[in-house]
């Protein structure tokens, strides 16, 4: 008999969307994005916690359709090329995520539109670019040989989901965003290059035809040194930010820390290009946001707090 939707489902999410992983780390994001919002606005206390909740949702909902979307896009090149994955091995169909988001986005429009209808306008912002994401701006081939151009109109959408975390505080005030949001913005985006650089680089050994790599776009030594150069920029725009709202004195000093570490492992692939070394720059790729956005949001807003 085969297995149920739900079951299959979940099988999907382990392998292409682990929520034990995702959910923590969006939620962290959603909420040092409207701190941070309600610092640079010099604003008391915290959002409304509904709203947050609604928001911090909606923000997964982004992140699990963009997911989906690409499952879309790539359907071609991962039936030739990874039949393993769950979509060409038949786990799950491409008609079944769509339904699966479909509903998802409905739900969380339903949700913005009690909880704060001036929000459906980031929402649709999130939607529209996601869609042309999809289409790959009807100009695929010309992206797909150029890596970079692909990189950054595909990492455009970071900032705008940003938009709507951070507009959880400005935009439902019906404020003009403070100056600060946006190197907060910026973080956002360079954070995106970090995570998709990160997760696309290969040892010679592990490319595959027909997968993309920054490795095989742009070279061994030059993609991790591109990859050093994001997190750089992070870090540096972050330490930015943090001087917008008066936390630099203590939020610089561990943004260069937390810099060194995750700059380790990419130091170590260029030593010796290998397989270990690539999964440990992915991994400091994923951890690197994290720290950014409670250094800049979640631990000053709690510092702030506790001082009152």
């Amino acid at each position: 008999m085969p297995a149920s939707f739900g079951r299959r489902f979940g099988v999907y999410l382990a392998e292409r969307f682990p929520l034990a992983g995702f959910v923590p780390l969006i939620t962290a994001f959603a909420f040092s994005s409207a701190a941070y919002s309600r610092l640079a606005r010099g604003a008391p206390g915290f959002i409304p916690w509904p709203r947050f909740a609604v928001g911090a949702a909606t923000a997964l909902v982004f992140f699990f359709l963009l997911r989906a979307l690409d499952e879309h896009k790539d359907a071609d090149v991962d039936r030739r090329y990874r039949p393993e994955l769950p979509v060409p091995r038949g786990l799950v169909t491409l008609r079944e995520l769509r339904a699966v988001g479909g509903a998802a986005l409905a739900l969380v429009v339903v949700l913005n539109a009690w909880i704060a209808p001036v929000m459906l306008w980031a929402v649709a912002a999130v939607a529209v670019w996601a869609a042309l994401m999809t289409r790959e701006f009807f100009v695929r081939d010309w992206l797909r040989a150029h890596v970079g151009a692909y990189l950054v109109t595909h990492m455009a959408i970071m900032p705008l989901i940003d938009a709507y975390t951070t507009g959880l505080d400005w935009l439902v005030a019906r404020a003009h965003p403070p100056l600060a949001i946006v190197w907060f913005l910026v973080v956002t985006f360079l954070n995106g290059v970090v995570l998709e650089i990160g997760r696309k680089i290969r040892p010679p050994e592990a490319e595959r035809e027909g997968v993309d790599t920054y490795t095989r776009a742009w070279g061994l030594r030059v993609a991790p040194w591109v990859w050093l150069a994001a997190l750089a920029g992070s870090a540096l725009t972050a330490s930015l930010a943090s001087r917008a709202i008066g936390t630099t004195e203590f939020a610089t000093p561990l943004l260069a820390l937390v810099a060194a570490v995750a700059a380790w492992p990419a130091r170590g692939f260029l030593r010796a290009p290998g397989a270990a070394a690539a999964r440990r720059i992915e991994s400091a790729s994923q951890l690197w946001p994290l720290f950014t956005y409670l250094i800049l949001g979640a631990l000053p807003f709690a510092v702030r707090a506790l001082g009152r």
